[in-house]
């Protein structure tokens, strides 16, 4: 039986970069575009991956991938399954964003056997767009979901983001409310980080108090569960059996090789990139062994600290006897001081062989898996 494998393709290109946005990506004229995806068709290429893994899912991130051409998508896919071992009926996602799709783009992401989109959308109020930098309004991306639903597509994920520029209860719920009239099958809800070197982090920002922003979280969470939406991590929910396959693959650790600029790999307890550099990037894509950097064989102390930190961030948390068969012993004898002290706070809890963050653990999540750090 072969083992389940993930693939990312990184698409580094938008129509504008929004104002929060830290990620290695940015605008391009076409020809660079075309010359970046050319290299990319290289390396696909050129990378072998061993024929004991078959790939389960594949992820087309970005940037905004749907401001490429959409041919260069079906050329991409074409080649992964002509080079790799793709499970039938993998899930093939790719994000979108607002003002970037057509109709024609649309029929060539169907044929090329794209069965999830991922959109977004971040807010419903264009105000708050505006602050982000988003380069789209609400019409806008209501005229795209639509058009998504029109062409086929019948596995999508909405992006919304919380404690944004003047937000306040009102408006997010306003926001949820608009969003789940849709009926998506999936929705991610994240927090606005304001990252160092981005536009947000040179201006004074209106943002939520520390306990207003808890509110607004714990809030959304309730009215997303009254509306079918099943909480399975801290920041995703899903319509039963609708969970991403490639984001539990990831925080599984389930090995994934990523493709293009910059792209991050877990294959073999080995962990390693890209390059960030795109002139490197294009120079070397057809020997991808010049492109790596930041390699690392993960030790197994290592290993045990991603499995408890990816893990606990699933609803299910971690299965203790997943643990002892990986590692050869037993979570209590590694992590028991920690797990015992935060299910006595009340913030984890054990049940049926695993442990997992309570309600009441998610609002400090990133100080609890932070202990789970030697």
């Amino acid at each position: 039986m072969k083992k389940s494998m993930e693939l990312y393709l990184h698409i580094p290109f938008c129509v504008k970069k929004c104002d929060y946005c830290d990620f290695l990506s940015g605008p391009a004229p076409v020809s660079r575009q075309n010359e970046y995806c050319e290299a990319l068709l290289h390396e696909l290429t050129q990378v072998q991956i061993s024929p004991e893994y078959q790939v389960s899912s594949i992820f087309i991130g970005g940037g905004t991938p749907t401001v490429i051409d959409s041919e260069w998508i079906v050329c991409f896919l074409e080649r992964i399954r002509n080079r790799f071992s793709v499970e039938e009926g993998a899930e093939i996602t790719m994000e979108a964003n607002p003002g970037t799709l057509t109709g024609r783009k649309l029929e060539d992401y169907k044929k090329a056997g794209i069965n999830r989109l991922s959109i977004g959308l971040q807010s419903a109020d264009d105000r708050e767009l505006a602050l982000l930098g988003r380069i789209h309004t609400y019409e806008e991306f209501l005229e795209m979901y639509k058009m998504a639903r029109s062409a086929g597509f019948d596995n999508i994920n909405v992006d919304l983001m919380m404690a944004v520029p003047g937000q306040d209860l009102n408006s997010l719920m306003k926001t949820l409310s608009l969003t789940t009239a849709l009926r998506p099958e999936h929705l991610s809800l994240y927090s606005l980080i304001v990252e160092p070197g981005t536009p947000f982090s040179e201006r004074r920002l209106d943002l939520p108090e520390e306990e207003e922003e808890r509110r607004m979280y714990e809030e959304a969470v309730s009215y997303l569960e009254d509306w079918g939406y099943r909480q399975y991590e801290i920041s995703n929910f899903a319509r039963p059996g609708r969970e991403c396959r490639h984001n539990l693959g990831y925080w599984q650790r389930v090995p994934y090789r990523g493709f293009g600029l910059g792209a991050s790999s877990l294959m073999e307890e080995e962990r390693f990139s890209n390059t960030s550099d795109m002139e490197e990037y294009l120079r070397d894509c057809q020997n991808p062994e010049l492109l790596l950097r930041d390699r690392e064989t993960l030790s197994v102390k290592a290993q045990m600290e991603e499995f408890m930190f990816l893990g606990l961030r699933m609803r299910r948390g971690v299965e203790k006897r997943a643990f002892e068969e990986k590692f050869g012993v037993s979570m209590d004898e590694v992590y028991g001081e920690t797990i015992g002290r935060y299910c006595g706070m009340g913030l984890l809890q054990e049940q049926k062989g695993r442990v997992s963050l309570t309600f009441q653990g998610i609002s400090v999540s990133n100080r609890i898996l932070s202990d789970f750090l030697f």
